[in-house]
């Protein structure tokens, strides 16, 4: 048995768990804003990912293939977050291309290194780094899902545009909408 993988599935579950039950209820309730800055925040921490090309952090013969791709896409997915976190915080129209860019490619890249870690068996090298996985991703996948339902089922559509030929945004503190 893979206790990893073990730890990583039921890790997400219990992440999930608490989702359904203190963040779904709420999304309708608070400014968008309120939960996507949160999010972006936390996934601002992900240049930790770099851990596993860190002398000390994972055993002698940590594969290569799976350190290299999972810490450069944790820095490139922390870069996004924190772009986008002004963009959100000042509702700007920029700002929903933006969280769907960190959104997209922060998932792919837990989706790879999941991928990649499971393909060259780098479990058994993790060391200290072992808790990213066990506990870290599972957290980083749930966020990404709640986003991905913010951003397709409560991000508001941009208002048609006024006389002046410029689209209007929504409401800034509007509860459930963030102007883009």
């Amino acid at each position: 048995m893979n206790i990893l993988t073990v730890n990583l599935v039921l890790s997400t579950l219990v992440f999930g768990i608490a989702a359904r039950l203190y963040v779904w209820p709420r999304l309708g309730q608070r400014p968008l804003r309120d939960v996507l800055l949160p999010i972006l925040l936390l996934h601002s921490f992900r240049h930790i990912g770099l851990m596993f090309l860190a002398d000390g952090a994972t055993r002698p013969g940590m594969p290569v293939q799976f350190a290299g791709p999972a810490a450069i896409g944790d820095l490139v997915a922390a870069a996004l977050a924190v772009v986008a976190i002004p963009a959100v915080a000042a509702a700007v129209r920029i700002a929903k291309p933006l969280v769907w860019l960190f959104n997209a490619t922060g998932t792919v890249d837990l989706i790879a290194a999941i991928a990649l870690a499971t393909t060259f068996d780098a479990g058994p090298y993790m060391g200290s780094a072992y808790w990213i996985p066990a506990f870290w991703v599972p957290a980083l996948l749930v966020s990404h899902w709640i986003t991905f339902e913010v951003l397709v089922k409560h991000w508001p559509a941009e208002r048609e545009p006024s006389q002046s030929g410029v689209a209007e945004p929504a409401g800034l503190d509007v509860k459930n909408e963030l102007a883009i």
